[in-house]
Order: structure tokens, then C-alpha cells, then sequence
């Protein structure tokens, strides 16, 4: 029987750069129709895992290799966890890939979801923490990393959760040019249609901010920083 440690294995020899496990008790406040078993019934465990994503672009003053590297990313990533689903059932065990970047509108709460929480998925297996400005932070690569995720039938080990890597130094909040970090929850609405939508001046569709991204002293984790003065107390590797 596949264990966790060839799991891993397989996930990065198809280009991962990160995976962890969770089992099911950790998504005990999943909202209602988004737990893993409300996708795969017979979902036993969570892999989740992450790509890191190339940090010049934050350093860019046009959005054109942002966007199109995040546009990319997206299609390797979805492409990594199918590769992956029919590699562990090769070794008899059934996983089903959860989207990337796909999301649908949940009346109950008033928000979009994906079917499962990235984020929230990878938190649960390890990889890093989530921060004040709603992104995932991991001790390797900070937020600059884009999830995937694959729900499997097999009970496997999990891995150790982390450690909180934000300070709550709240630089996302002061910065946010649309106030979306006011609450406590992301106001997804005001964030979307500030940041993603048609240049005007390029007929083009753009991710036009990510100033919480920049501004964060954990935006390339806690062991490094592009910040002249990082929290971490660690250099710049740029």
C-alpha cells in the first residue's frame, strides 16, 4: 500500500515544489457543500500542494508578466494534479484534482469558493500559514507560491502543522488602496474589481495590484524578505 513518503515523491517528480497531507479532521469548519467529502464521499485524506511563483514579477512596473505568469502557473498546476491522479491510480489508489483557479458563488455565505479551499487545504496539511491579507504564507517561498490540491480515498499520514508566520503587522491592511482588509475577512468584491479586470489603455486583461503581496515583511517567507528591514531578521536573497 502507497504510503505518504511515495506519495511526495511521485508529487515532485511531476514539478511540485511543495506537498503536505491533511487528514479529514482538520476541515471540521469547512463551510456547508465545501468539504472534501461533500466533493469525494469516500475522501480520506487531503494532499496538498505548491508551485512557487516567480518573484521579479512583483518587481515589474508593467502587469503584463505578472498576470501572464499567474495565467501559466494555472494551467501547470491543474495540469500537475490530474498528471498525479492517474499516477496513484496506477498504484490503486483513487484521487480526484480540485481546480486551481475555478470558483463558484456560495449563497450561504455570500462569497466565491472553490470546491475546496486551497488555501485553507494547504494550511491544514502543513505548508504554511495564512496571513492577515487572506494568502498563504510558507517558510520557503512566503506568498509567492500558487496550490493545488488532490482528494484521495487512502488514509494517509499527515503532516505537522505550522507555526503562524504573520505578525499581524497589519502593512497589508494600511495599504490596501480599496479598503478591502478593513474586516476581518477579505471583501472579495471591492478586492476583484480593483485589481483584476481590462486595461483601458492596452485592451488587455490585467492583475493590476498586489500591493498586499508587496508590502508583506513575509512575502518570500520567513527566510527571506525584499523588504530593507524584514521582521524575519533575514537578508534579501534578490
Amino acid at each position: 500500500m502507497i504510503n505518504s513518503k511515495e506519495v511526495k515523491e511521485i508529487m515532485f517528480s511531476l514539478g511540485a515544489d511543495l506537498c503536505g497531507i491533511a487528514g479529514l479532521d482538520r476541515f471540521e469548519d469547512a463551510p456547508k457543500g465545501y468539504h472534501p467529502r461533500d466533493v469525494l464521499p469516500q475522501c480520506r485524506s487531503v494532499i496538498s500542494f505548491g508551485c512557487r511563483f516567480p518573484t521579479g514579477t512583483l518587481q515589474c512596473t508593467s502587469h503584463v508578466p505578472y498576470t501572464r505568469v499567474r495565467n501559466s502557473i494555472t494551467s501547470k498546476m491543474d495540469a500537475i494534479a490530474l498528471d498525479f491522479c492517474i499516477e496513484m491510480e496506477k498504484r490503486g489508489a483513487v484521487c480526484v484534482p480540485i481546480p486551481t483557479n475555478e470558483s463558484q458563488w456560495d449563497e450561504n455565505t455570500g462569497r466565491w469558493r472553490s470546491v475546496v479551499s486551497l488555501k485553507h487545504a494547504a494550511q491544514a496539511a502543513g505548508l504554511g500559514t495564512i496571513g492577515r491579507h487572506s494568502l498563504l504564507i510558507t517558510p520557503e517561498f512566503g506568498s509567492m507560491v500558487w496550490l493545488g490540491a488532490v482528494l484521495c480515498i487512502r488514509e494517509l499520514e499527515p503532516d505537522n502543522l505550522q507555526d503562524s508566520l504573520c505578525d499581524g503587522c497589519n502593512r497589508c491592511v494600511e495599504i490596501c488602496p480599496v479598503h478591502a482588509l478593513d474586516a476581518p475577512q477579505l471583501d472579495q468584491q471591492k478586492c476583484w474589481d480593483y485589481a483584476f479586470g481590462d486595461d483601458q489603455e492596452t485592451k488587455n486583461w490585467r492583475i493590476s495590484c498586489h500591493k498586499c503581496r508587496d508590502i508583506c515583511p513575509y512575502n518570500l517567507g520567513s527566510r527571506n524578505s525584499l523588504t530593507d528591514a524584514p521582521a524575519s531578521g533575514k537578508e534579501s536573497t534578490l
